[in-house]
């Protein structure tokens, strides 16, 4: 680790000389925990869908380098892994959306692109690890917690929850001394969330704040510093760590 540059107190930052790339940096959760990562010392690359959006973050953060592409396009993310000029430490994947609906209303294309938005995201990434991200580094995806009870519309989403603690325990012996872990988050204030919820936001806001046990809404500043603590504590790999303000304990 190295010392913060002009730091009186002289602390040193936790990713220090480290490079971290987030997929799906562009915006959201994966924006945050760029920006944290950066706050923390760490060179970051970001990628993201949308190319203003992605240049508007990358300029922001300073980053070392970034890539406009969809991430659930196996030839460019395999692009990007080969086009890394070295090793990263540290990989964020925060690309994609929860998807909900009935089964019977979605056709065989949209429910293809349901599970590969996530379960064959986290394959792709992993495939693309070994040689990429140095060893003792760290593979981080997220999941989620609200889908772990069964409900109408909810096939996709509970099936994408129940499968990824199972595929992140197995990556972390395939791929060690990578580290792998999963970040399974509740309610987040996201503009993801704005955009699910819509004209209903504020009220499922108002009604977390009435009921979780932390008093308080979940955010994406919440979620990074937790990713980097799962970056920086070598001792951490192939679990899931929650992170909901406690909503599983009041729904």
């Amino acid at each position: 680790m190295t010392s913060t540059a002009g730091d009186p107190a002289g602390e040193q930052q936790a990713l220090g000389g480290q490079t971290v790339g987030v997929i799906g940096g562009s915006a959201g959760i994966g924006l945050e925990v760029a920006r944290r990562s950066r706050a923390d010392g760490a060179d970051v690359i970001v990628t993201g869908r949308d190319p203003e959006r992605l240049e508007r973050a990358a300029s922001e953060l300073g980053a070392v380098g970034s890539a406009a592409f969809d991430a659930d396009d196996p030839d460019a993310l395999g692009q990007f892994f080969q086009g890394l000029p070295t090793p990263v430490d540290h990989v964020m994947v925060t690309a994609g959306r929860p998807t909900y609906g009935r089964v019977a209303d979605m056709d065989h294309e949209q429910l293809r692109r349901a599970l590969d938005g996530h379960l064959m995201l986290a394959l792709e990434v992993a495939r693309n690890a070994p040689g990429n991200v140095r060893p003792g580094g760290t593979l981080l995806f997220m999941g989620g917690t609200g889908a772990r009870r069964p409900g109408v519309g909810l096939a996709i989403a509970s099936t994408v929850t129940v499968a990824m603690p199972a595929l992140v325990a197995s990556l972390a012996l395939e791929l060690a001394p990578i580290r792998v872990n999963l970040i399974a988050a509740g309610f987040v204030d996201t503009p993801l969330s704005a955009s699910l919820l819509g004209d209903r936001l504020d009220e499922r806001r108002d009604e977390l704040r009435a009921t979780l046990p932390i008093g308080r809404v979940v955010g994406p500043a919440d979620v990074a510093a937790l990713a980097v603590h799962l970056m920086t504590n070598t001792a951490l790999t192939g679990a899931t760590y929650d992170i909901d303000g406690g909503q599983q304990l009041v729904s």
